[in-house]
């Protein structure tokens, strides 16, 4: 048989798989923050005809004389660029500005838990049996409860605040008043964030004291903080989203619905600090910043995916018309026994 019918069959497959992947991207142009693939190509094994040799006393050298026995799948990579951001004017949407995912998870909620998720030099050392993912989808909601949740129900990752004396998120779940302009001896804030991960809550009420008092309106900072106005005008904090992020983020694994599981070329997610940590342990500078009332849109451009198309679709077609040329060729070897 021809080898030019199976370099045809082998340029068939890739670009099948090219425009397998171009159709997708298409289809999640609207998709929030969606990130895009693309596919490499990379050639085959070649045979050799004809080994190379050195220069003689008396004639040149010969280069090597090699068929290449067609094309195959190099690999289909993940672009984690940004992409644009889309006001929507909902206090719940939240767009990332630069590097980092939402940490979301299932199971029981923190609160249940004496302590929640363990961190350690930045990064998860207990999961507490909650199976943790990462997400650059913002469009957050609420349940009965309070609790912040996707779209999905996944629960909403972060930190509890305490201002020295009372905690935000207590152990058994209770939502307490912590002043965001508290103040330490210093006369430097002295907010600071726990040192484990708990699920997110925005209650309707606060409890300040011994009375409870209702929230008119929450706001979620660049850095995260979520910041409530409770009656009275006072501002209290009641948690701070966190965010992680890794040395290969494009080795992240796409497990659907807009998320993401770390795998073993990802690394392990590295966990933004939350605020009041010490200088010399905060990495929160790295990351980029939480926009309210916008998400982050695809990052994907219809016209660069439209002429790939073009070309993944012709590069296939020319890749059958040589499976066709090399049938011709076959079945005039087969007429010369006539």
């Amino acid at each position: 048989m021809l080898r030019s019918m199976y370099s045809g069959i082998s340029g068939m497959r890739v670009n099948q798989t090219k425009l397998d992947v171009i159709g997708n991207n298409i289809a999640n142009v609207g998709t929030t923050a969606f990130k895009g693939q693309r596919v490499r190509f990379q050639d085959m094994l070649s045979q050799n005809a004809g080994r190379a040799m050195a220069p003689s006393l008396n004639s040149g050298g010969v280069n090597p004389r090699q068929i290449g026995l067609g094309v195959q799948l190099a690999g289909i990579d993940t672009l984690m660029s940004q992409g644009n951001m889309q006001p929507t004017s909902r206090n719940l949407d939240v767009g990332i500005d630069g590097e980092g995912f939402f940490m979301v998870s299932k199971g029981p909620t923190a609160f249940a838990d004496k302590d929640g998720i363990t961190l350690a030099k930045h990064e998860i050392t207990d999961t507490k049996g909650k199976d943790i993912m990462f997400t650059r989808d913002g469009s957050f909601a609420l349940d009965p409860e309070g609790n912040l949740l996707t779209s999905d129900g996944l629960r909403i990752l972060g930190y509890g605040i305490t201002d020295g004396t009372t905690k935000s998120l207590a152990d058994d779940g209770t939502i307490n008043f912590v002043d965001a302009d508290a103040v330490g001896a210093d006369g430097n804030s002295s907010l600071k964030a726990s040192t484990d991960l708990k699920t997110l809550r925005i209650p309707e009420k606060l409890k300040v004291g011994a009375e409870e008092k209702r929230i008119i309106s929450f706001t979620i900072e660049k850095t995260g903080l979520i910041k409530a106005t409770v009656e009275g005008g006072k501002t209290a904090v009641l948690g701070q989203v966190a965010m992680a992020s890794f040395k290969n983020p494009a080795g992240l694994e796409k497990i659907g619905g807009n998320l993401y599981r770390n795998s073993p070329n990802s690394g392990a997610a590295i966990v933004r600090t939350g605020i009041g940590t010490a200088k010399a342990d905060d990495n929160s500078k790295g990351y980029g910043d939480m926009l309210q009332g916008m998400l982050e849109m695809s990052n994907i451009d219809l016209a660069e995916q439209f002429t790939d198309m073009i070309v993944a679709s012709r590069a296939f077609q020319a890749s059958g018309k040589m499976i066709s040329t090399g049938d011709e060729i076959l079945q005039d070897i087969i007429n010369l026994k006539r």
